[in-house]
């Protein structure tokens, strides 16, 4: 039984649920914790590493992208306590998404003719664009979007700048209780992505990858890194639970991350 969904998206990034509505999205999915992982952005409403708000358990994540042998993965961080290195990290980050996403605009209108509307706002990213492209007069549903156009083979797509694993691993270790790889099983090269994991505290076992796959080898990371195991349902709408930790497995995660 899922208690702990430690993988949500808010609208602060790229998710449809405000950071206030998570308790409330949560206690409908069954579960009593949430952790919200924004993609390089913190949430400012949230002054503590864990906080309990209508009767749910918040902890303070993030999802940080990297760079590892031309590889990008994503780390989650959990158990924020900023730093002044990540708030200027995230600053950066920030600065480059926008640019990036007023670039990809450009090229779409620019290969299409139709022109597209949506906020260009720190947070900002693909899936925003998918949104509007979805509601543009172009012939694209969300996923034709990123098939077409914006994916990262498409014609418009934009690559962004992002640290490398060292110094992302470094900055989440000094800020954070916890550092885990995400979604391990998504990445072009599986194998060389969980051999990060010997720098690491804990891997997302429990994830819907939306087909069956083999968990072997991230059950050898596990145990030949002494990992903590995570797990949520990389919530980017307003439906959670559909992955994450049992009861037993959260308070491992909770002792290891340091949270009271």
């Amino acid at each position: 039984m899922v208690v702990a969904d430690l993988h949500v998206h808010t609208t602060n990034s790229d998710g449809e649920l405000e950071p206030g509505a998570v308790p409330k999205a949560a206690a409908a999915g069954g579960v009593s914790v949430a952790a919200i992982t924004d993609h390089d952005r913190l949430i400012p409403s949230l002054s503590a590493p864990i906080e309990e708000i209508d009767g749910v358990t918040i902890v303070h994540g993030i999802e940080l992208r990297v760079e590892a042998n031309g590889q990008r993965i994503d780390l989650l961080g959990y158990g924020v306590r900023p730093t002044d290195a990540l708030s200027a990290e995230l600053d950066r980050l920030q600065a480059d998404r926008i640019e990036r996403a007023e670039e990809i605009k450009e090229r779409v209108e620019r290969r299409t003719g139709v022109a597209l509307d949506f906020d260009v706002h720190p947070g900002v990213g693909r899936p925003h664009i998918a949104r509007a492209i979805e509601r543009s007069a172009i012939d694209c549903d969300y996923q034709g979007a990123f098939d077409r156009l914006i994916g990262n083979d498409g014609p418009c797509f934009v690559p962004r700048s992002v640290p490398s694993f060292g110094r992302g691993r470094a900055l989440l270790a000094d800020a954070c209780g916890l550092v885990s790889l995400a979604h391990p099983l998504r990445y072009g090269d599986p194998a060389a992505a969980l051999a990060l994991t010997a720098d690491l505290d804990g891997v997302e076992y429990h994830y819907d990858y939306g087909r069956a796959v083999d968990l072997a080898p991230v059950e050898r990371a596990i145990d030949a890194n002494d990992l903590v195991v995570t797990g949520g349902s990389d919530a980017h709408d307003r439906t959670l639970g559909r992955a994450g930790l049992d009861r037993e497995e959260y308070h491992r995660f909770r002792d290891r991350c340091g949270l009271q």
